[in-house]
Order: C-alpha cells, then sequence, then structure tokens
C-alpha cells in the first residue's frame, strides 16, 4: 500500500482553481484538532462558501472570535460552539446575548450564558488547567504567591454559589440617543452556578496589608490592538466587596469546567456588580493601595455621572463615578413575547429578578400598561446574590392585545421604573420594566 503524500503548499493553491471547497477542507483537516476550536463551526463556513460560491481561502487564519462578515450579514446560519440560540451583536470582539425566553431555567446553563469580550480571547491551546498559574501580587499585598490551579483546590475550601452576572450595558438599545457599544437588549445576564475557592481565603493566604483599598485583576485575554503589553481589561472591585463569602476565584460553572467562552479554565466572579469586574481567563489579581488603574477603569468606562444630565450631554471624566452595584431589575422568561391566547385560558408567566447587592423584597405585573398591578408570587433566592423566580397567573376581560410589564421591588424599596432611567454616555443601569407583547383572541 503506498503511503499517502500530503500536498504541498504550492499543490493546494492549484487546487484550489480546481475545487476550492475540497481545497479549503484539506488545509482545515491538515489543522491539529486543538486548533480547530473557535466560535464558529466549520461547517458554516462551507456553507458559506457553498451558498456564495466562492471558496475562504484564509479561513485558517480568522482571528478567534471574529465572524466573517459575509456571514455576519447574510442569512445562513452559523454557531457559535458550546451556545445555543445567542443572538451575536458583534464580532470584533464576538459579543452575544441571549433571548429572554431561553433563560427560563432557574440556572443557566452554559449553552445560553451570554458572551461578553472586550479583545482577542486566548486561543483554545493556550487554556491548559494543569498548567494554568495565577499570581497574587500588587503593592498591598505582604507575601505575593503564584498558585496552580491544583494549589488552589488542595490548599483552600472549595464554595458553590449561584450568582448573578449581568453586562452594565445590558438594555443599552433602549437608550434615546444611542449610546455607543455593543446595543443588548435585555439578555446579557445569566445566573449559574460558580464552584470555587472564596478570594478572601487566597488574599489572606498572601497577607493584606493594612493600606488595601482595591483589587484588580488580570487575564489572558489580549488587548484588540494585539499588542501584548496591553491588557483588554484589567478592572477590579473595593475590598469590601473582594473580601466578600461570595466573591470566588472559580475553575467550574454548573459542576462542570467554565466554557470556553466564559473564562476557561480560571475566572474571577463579583455576583450583583458589572459583569466587567469578574475576570475572564484569570491570570494575576493585585492588591491596590489605591483604586486600581487598570484599563477600562478610568470613565467613561463602567462609570455613570454623579448627577442626573439631560440626553447627548458631554460628562467631564471628574463628574462620573465606578458603577458599583446593579439596580434591581427583573425579565420576563415566559411566555415569549408575541404569543396569542384565548380568552377564557389564563395566562400563566414567570421570570426571575434581581438586584445587585440587595435582595428583591416585592414583585409585580401589569396587564394595563401600569395604571395597576398585580402582586406576582416570588421565590427566596438560592443563596445571597442570587436572581430569584416569580410567578403569575393572568386573566384577560376581552379579546385584543396586550402588554405584560414586569416589576420588582428591591429591599430597600426602590422599584424598577416604567420607562428608560437616566441617560449617561454609555448606556449603563437601564432597568426599566420588561415587557412582551400578548395576543387574546
Amino acid at each position: 500500500m503506498s503511503k499517502e503524500v500530503k500536498p504541498t503548499e504550492r499543490g493546494i493553491h492549484a487546487l484550489y482553481a480546481e475545487d476550492p471547497l475540497k481545497a479549503e477542507k484539506l488545509l482545515w483537516d491538515r489543522e491539529p484538532e486543538s486548533d480547530r476550536r473557535g466560535f464558529l463551526k466549520r461547517s458554516s463556513l462551507l456553507a458559506m462558501a457553498s451558498a456564495l460560491g466562492a471558496s475562504i481561502p484564509f479561513a485558517r487564519y480568522l482571528p478567534l472570535g471574529m465572524i466573517p462578515a459575509g456571514l455576519a450579514h447574510a442569512e445562513e446560519p452559523f454557531s457559535i460552539e458550546g451556545k445555543d440560540g445567542l443572538k451575536v451583536l458583534n464580532d470584533r470582539p464576538l459579543n452575544a446575548e441571549t433571548p429572554a425566553h431561553l433563560l427560563d431555567d432557574a440556572i443557566t446553563p452554559a449553552r445560553h450564558m451570554f458572551v461578553r469580550n472586550n479583545g482577542i480571547v486566548p486561543a483554545p491551546k493556550e487554556l491548559d488547567a494543569a498548567n494554568w498559574t495565577l499570581e497574587i501580587a500588587g503593592e498591598s499585598c505582604v507575601t505575593p504567591t503564584t498558585f496552580s490551579i491544583a494549589d488552589l483546590q488542595s490548599r483552600f475550601k472549595h464554595y458553590t454559589y449561584q450568582l448573578v452576572i449581568e453586562c452594565g450595558g445590558n438594555g443599552r438599545s433602549e437608550f434615546v440617543p444611542a449610546a455607543s457599544g455593543n446595543q443588548w437588549t435585555v439578555g446579557a445576564v445569566g445566573c449559574p452556578t460558580f464552584t470555587g475557592v472564596r478570594l478572601r481565603d487566597v488574599l489572606e493566604a498572601c497577607g493584606i496589608k493594612k493600606d488595601a483599598v482595591y483589587i484588580g485583576y488580570y487575564g489572558a485575554d489580549l488587548h484588540p490592538s494585539g499588542d501584548p503589553s496591553k491588557h483588554a481589561i484589567s478592572r477590579g472591585v473595593p475590598m469590601s466587596k473582594a473580601l466578600e463569602d461570595e466573591t470566588l476565584i472559580a475553575w467550574a460553572m454548573n459542576d462542570q469546567a467554565i466554557p470556553y467562552l466564559n473564562g476557561q479554565p480560571l475566572r474571577l466572579v463579583c455576583g450583583g456588580w458589572p459583569a466587567s469586574t469578574s475576570g475572564k481567563w484569570l491570570k494575576k489579581i493585585v492588591v491596590r493601595n489605591k483604586v486600581h488603574d487598570g484599563n477600562k477603569m478610568a470613565a467613561p468606562s463602567y462609570s455613570v455621572p454623579k448627577y442626573p444630565v439631560a440626553p447627548g450631554s458631554e460628562v467631564p471624566p471628574e463628574d462620573m463615578q465606578i458603577i458599583h452595584s446593579m439596580p434591581v431589575k427583573s425579565l420576563i422568561t415566559f411566555p415569549k413575547s408575541g404569543i396569542s391566547q384565548p380568552l377564557d385560558k389564563t395566562l400563566q408567566v414567570r421570570g426571575h429578578a434581581w438586584a445587585g447587592d440587595l435582595e428583591v423584597s416585592e414583585m409585580h405585573v401589569s396587564t394595563d400598561f401600569g395604571v395597576t398591578w398585580q402582586k406576582a408570587k416570588l421565590e427566596a433566592p438560592a443563596n445571597r446574590l442570587a436572581w430569584q423566580h416569580w410567578s403569575a397567573d393572568l386573566s384577560f376581560a376581552e379579546k385584543g392585545y396586550y402588554e405584560v410589564w414586569a416589576r420588582a421591588v428591591d429591599s430597600e424599596g426602590k422599584s424598577q421604573p416604567m420607562l428608560v432611567p437616566g441617560w449617561n454616555p454609555k448606556g449603563y443601569l437601564n432597568n426599566a420594566c420588561h415587557r412582551i407583547a400578548v395576543q387574546i383572541v
């Protein structure tokens, strides 16, 4: 039997002239298995090439997280590895949200956890949990130390909490005038379980100086420029948040390894605060004697005006403040907006509510555009900083078009507004009532 000879690059280029799809597939098959992972299934690229009648000669060089423009704006279906039903908002870098009706699970499954990136994500072959290390350092760290994941798992007690992770810009699409950034609707939120060790235990093992006021993180994702000396994002939280029981250095989500797109193999989790404080692909944590000054810590990033401003206003950086706890909010996850319902049948609605560092104390729904409200059944959270499930049965007096509005009230008595709240330059913290359309027939 003759041994198969792999074609040279010159041979492959010649093959492109005869059969571009075959050549492209051949190049793909020659790639190591560890390099084949990405955000798009290869079948999608080949399907697009077939539909367009053209090859994608340099598909193997497509940066991780970037969807081909032709695919992003075409009708042909594509998929994000490990995700199901997410809506892509941007491919430079990849950001995708989850439609509200796909967030109906009590615990958000990995396939429905939204994707938020600020830069170039690490290549899968770089994410080796067995050789991954986390450095604890900073001017207010007594004994800088480097831990392997095995060290963390063997030296410290493990904890599992269900925690809300929500992008600070969730709901940005409703602001007028429009704010810059990904135009999230309501789906940049999830509440899976995370397992790991308390950040507090690790920091205390390394020693925390009395002058410590903040922590900051650094991940393995690169700045969009590709410059290895720059970080895509490096944010942090005050020591009071860092030392909370629920602030974790996590290696598992829903009892499985953290998904690639959500920070595998190690991430920081600061539930109830903007997701940007929960650094992914975690490589280093610094204990600071000042507010952390990493990338995207300075205004206007993840900051809002200290006082109300007119829509469209320019706000000086010194008049901005860093976002801490997220506001009270709720989501209708069932039924899906746009359904038809018989007049003689009770409509069952349900969803989730959360309130940053606080709990939700009451939940209400309205079918008359907020004129009257009906109290919904509200469950207690699984643990602090988890969302709370709610449900209600609704009846309608006559046929017609209705909207179901949902409004949560937090433990300090603050309620969701019916309209989009105070405008801000970056479109953060929109917690207006979520609403769905229902046709009664």
